[in-house]
């Protein structure tokens, strides 16, 4: 069992200067933050297809134990909506996402608002994902020219078990049909904090919790009250207490929040950084 708390990605401009201190160059920015959080979600990865440098160069500059997620590309997500997506699949896998070695985490696979629960779309889905590094490689094999093959990463350091969470944003996954399914494909189900825009469910379907936190009262943008914040530190101490691996992300960044709530959530649950920063008292 493990808590680690962090921040969804890190190349902010608004936080230069606040949360980074002035006058560190945006190079050591991950450095800098990820010393101070347990985790931290890499989430260019859903934009576009990162290379396997950037992959090798986030693990190098980061403390030894680290944990980043990685978030799926949207292309299989939001334009190919899960389906006919195994070469897509390969491509992600090959782009270099097991360079991060042992400090691969969760994959993130974030369903865009418009996509409804569908049962069949989903299983198909769910059993093409690979559930050890060595199956990632062979899936990653298959890759085609999008990916070249000199810039693909094909090899693991050694086999390690893969996590998979799914973050669903329309109203027809909110049945309990959903749970069972992803809890007998052992998907977790992401606890999904977006101020009432998109379902929130705390059901439990693998044996790790993965939260996102997008704002308490408007989107991206606000904070998290003290009041609410030790309400999240009991959840997180529950899940903790029955056993679960439990991964908490702060998205809420258009205001520089999500680094100092995170910092705050961590002083609560009395938590150090990857790096031993202990937290500051905000």
């Amino acid at each position: 069992m493990s808590i680690r708390i962090g921040i969804s990605g890190w190349t902010y401009p608004g936080w230069r200067g606040d949360f980074y201190p002035p006058g560190l160059v945006q190079r050591r920015e991950l450095e800098y933050a990820a010393k101070r959080f347990g985790s931290i979600e890499i989430n260019g990865s859903f934009y576009a297809l990162q290379r396997s440098t950037s992959y090798v160069t986030w693990r190098d500059q980061t403390p030894p134990d680290l944990v980043f997620s990685v978030k799926g590309g949207r292309f299989i997500t939001h334009l190919k909506k899960l389906a006919d997506v195994e070469t897509p699949l390969a491509n992600f896998f090959a782009s270099g996402v097991l360079a991060l070695g042992p400090k691969l985490g969760p994959i993130l696979w974030q369903l865009p608002p418009m996509l409804r629960y569908d049962e069949a779309r989903l299983t198909t889905f769910f059993n093409l994902l690979p559930r050890t590094t060595h199956q990632v490689v062979r899936l990653a094999e298959r890759h085609d020219a999008t990916i070249p093959e000199d810039r693909a990463w094909l090899t693991t350091d050694a086999k390690r078990p893969l996590r998979h969470a799914l973050e669903v944003r329309h109203n027809s996954f909110a049945g309990q049909g959903v749970a069972d399914l992803l809890r007998s494909h052992d998907i977790a189900l992401v606890v999904a904090d977006s101020a009432g825009k998109w379902p929130q469910t705390e059901e439990i379907t693998s044996d790790f919790v993965y939260a996102r936190l997008h704002g308490a009262e408007q989107l991206y943008v606000s904070g998290y009250t003290d009041e609410a914040l030790d309400r999240w530190a009991a959840r997180v101490r529950s899940w903790a207490a029955e056993g679960y691996d439990v991964y908490v992300y702060f998205d809420n960044d258009v205001k520089v929040r999500a680094p100092y709530d995170a910092l705050a959530l961590m002083r609560r649950l009395g938590l150090t950084g990857a790096g031993g920063v202990p937290p500051a008292d905000v």
